[in-house]
């Protein structure tokens, strides 16, 4: 009686799918007619390559032709050629390593400040995410909830992250509510720019160590377990193990998980921008928020200046996204 209802119960709520499904079946064969079985595949890709264009494309050409313009109006039509005059403002420097030799100091300062977030940043969080995946990839009590509490920083917000350590990190905020109970003094972390970098490193880490972990925890589960119960049987040390046989075999998962933390390093914002705000000065602003500030805060919006700034940006990021290509094409085909 039971497996009836539940048949009868099935049979029901397969009744609006099937619906559905005969619904589209004429128009989909009269479409079919039309293209023919090959043109099928465009059919279905075409919603999402239109949503593609029109959100995305479009919008990048858009951006490229306001590179090309100067003067503050909004609107394409009321804005003035200005050829390659923006992309000149921008590396009119007499050092490149000092920013405040350039005409305009605070691009290059922002590149300063993304290349040393960048360098701390990778580094640290590959070095924490590999070590963290080894850890997780051992015969530990309760493994699978570590594996979720490292992953699950990953599933928030990064406006919540930042919320979350801003609470914490405020002068009166936890941390130092913390600090005054055991009879220290207070740190202002956001008014040092050494403290502010840091923090800002700190949570971006945090926010994504477990997404890196992941893919360095299916690549060591992926080593075949003979490599290691053969050294075991030959008595092979555990640093030579590691350096012999899950270093070599984890590189290509290591190379790929290098790269997109680089891509993910240049394009950091909202995290930075929700806790320090880019200060205290622009100790902390980086290449993304002074795209956004040239364009939208400051007092003379600079279209043209931010446009020119975000293809600089774009360039850099198609570079390593090409190189994220190879190197998966390279870990697929190896």
């Amino acid at each position: 009686m039971t497996a009836t209802l539940k048949e009868r119960a099935a049979t029901l709520a397969a009744l609006p799918v099937e619906f559905l499904f005969r619904a589209l079946e004429t128009p989909l064969a009269f479409v079919q007619r039309l293209v023919g079985v090959r043109g099928m595949p465009w059919v279905f890709l075409l919603p999402n390559l239109a949503f593609f264009g029109i959100f995305v494309v479009i919008p990048l050409f858009i951006n490229f032709a306001f590179s090309l313009t100067g003067g503050t109006a909004l609107y394409p039509s009321d804005r003035v050629y200005a050829g390659t005059e923006q992309y000149a403002f921008l590396f009119d420097c007499e050092n490149f390593a000092d920013p405040i030799t350039c005409r305009e100091d605070r691009f290059w300062k922002g590149i300063y400040n993304t290349a040393v977030f960048i360098f701390f940043q990778v580094s640290f969080l590959v070095l924490f995410s590999l070590v963290t995946a080894l850890v997780l990839n051992m015969k530990i009590r309760a493994r699978g909830f570590f594996r979720a509490v490292f992953f699950f920083p990953v599933l928030l917000s990064p406006v919540v992250v930042a919320l979350i350590w801003k609470w914490i990190l405020l002068r009166d905020g936890l941390l130092n509510a913390f600090l005054v109970s055991l009879g220290l003094d207070k740190i202002l972390f956001f008014v040092s720019p050494e403290w502010a970098m840091f923090w800002a490193i700190f949570v971006s880490i945090w926010a994504h160590m477990g997404f890196y972990t992941l893919i360095l925890l299916a690549g060591l589960q992926a080593i075949p377990p003979d490599l290691y119960e053969a050294a075991e049987v030959d008595g092979t040390s555990r640093e030579r193990v590691f350096f012999r046989i899950t270093l070599p075999l984890l590189w290509p998962n290591l190379l790929v998980v290098i790269v997109l933390a680089l891509i993910k390093g240049v394009q950091i914002f909202d995290e930075v921008f929700v806790l320090t705000g880019g200060g205290p000065g622009t100790a902390t602003q980086f290449i993304v928020q002074y795209i956004y500030n040239t364009a939208f805060t400051q007092q003379v919006q600079n279209f043209g200046l931010a446009a020119a700034a975000s293809v600089v940006l774009g360039t850099v990021l198609f570079v390593l996204t090409l190189t994220q290509l190879a190197v998966t094409r390279k870990r697929d085909n190896g």
